[in-house]
């Protein structure tokens, strides 16, 4: 999509329904003009729900709809009658939307499945008839509840990417090239940096029928865990991969200073972000021999596995494959 369909970040104003108020009432009939209270309870306000669809991945949808108002309870009314309660509004969000409050930041609702549904802003409660207050003593109750107010402000919503596997690296490493070759994704490629701008999904296959899902993001740029270029819009997806498989190109000038800018970029803005399992590909490899091999491969992170790859030429992306598949599993 280009960067006007994908939204991930949204402001939005939602307040639930009030409850509807209690009756007071008193029955009046033909052979009993003092039959007593038969004021019924008010109904509850409309609550703001939001449900998980997996036929969405961006919030879109809610660009042009930022007030959401769910229904006020019906008030209740004589003969013990109850108001029907207010109709509840959904908002429906693609997996990994985070709902926080715009004052406190605190997150209020988070949605993983399909067809999770999480009351978000509840509705007020309906007030209480006049019938529910008679007792001996008082027999003729003139008063019945108003019904409480609904829950309003304004709330963020903010998309983070679920996918198994994300791809790290600097502008322009490869991460485009390699998600269109192993997965039917297309995302834009050019020779410049920052082609992707939006996150791209893809669905690779692998043996068996089995399948896992990758992230092409956005690129990192030293300075990114302070918001510098794409910054945190690209940081965030990162949080919910399983595993990080960082692309190094191998005409970078120094292999080894590249991937620890990238790893202090993760350790900067999330230090949990590197109890993940991260993996290393040096991509664009056809231009290596195994001499050069032998010694970018002395320069790498001994703790980090690593593997060659051409997307190009299909050089070892069934072993970068079988690594990833690996890591999934363990």
């Amino acid at each position: 999509m280009e960067k006007g369909n994908f939204v991930d970040y949204i402001k939005i104003f939602c307040r639930s329904g009030k409850g509807g108020v209690g009756c007071s009432h008193f029955a009046r009939t033909k052979f009993n003009p003092t039959a007593g209270p038969d004021g019924g309870d008010g109904g509850r306000g409309g609550h703001v729900i939001l449900r998980g669809n997996t036929q969405m991945w961006t919030l879109l949808h809610l660009r042009y709809q930022k007030h959401i108002h769910a229904e006020n309870g019906e008030n209740g009314s004589k003969n013990k009658c109850t108001g029907h309660d207010g109709k509840d509004i959904y908002i429906d969000v693609p997996l990994g939307t985070v709902a926080k409050d715009e004052i406190t930041g605190e997150v209020e609702a988070e949605i993983l499945e399909h067809g999770q549904e999480i009351i978000w802003l509840k509705g007020g409660r309906g007030g209480l008839g006049n019938s529910n207050f008679a007792t001996p003593t008082n027999q003729v109750p003139e008063y019945a509840q108003p019904g409480e107010p609904g829950i309003e402000g304004y709330k963020y919503l903010e998309l983070k990417i679920l996918a198994d596997v994300g791809l790290v690296g600097f502008p322009n490493a490869g991460k485009s090239t390699l998600l269109s070759v192993i997965s039917a994704a297309k995302p834009k490629i050019a020779d410049y940096a920052f082609t992707t701008i939006t996150p791209q999904l893809g669905i690779v296959p692998y043996r068996d029928n089995r399948s896992f899902c990758m992230a092409d993001l956005p690129g990192i740029i030293e300075g990114a865990a302070e918001g510098k270029g794409l910054g945190h819009r690209f940081l965030r997806h990162i949080e919910r991969n399983s595993v990080l498989l960082f692309l190094i190109p191998a005409d970078s000038a120094d292999h080894a200073k590249e991937f620890k800018i990238l790893f202090n970029e993760l350790e900067q803005y999330n230090p949990e972000l590197l109890d993940k399992k991260i993996i290393l590909a040096i991509s664009k490899s056809e231009m290596l021999d195994e001499e050069l091999k032998k010694a970018i491969s002395e320069e790498l992170p001994k703790e980090v596995p690593h593997v060659f790859i051409s997307s190009l030429a299909n050089i070892q992306l069934d072993k970068l494959k079988d690594m990833l598949w690996g890591a999934l599993t363990a």
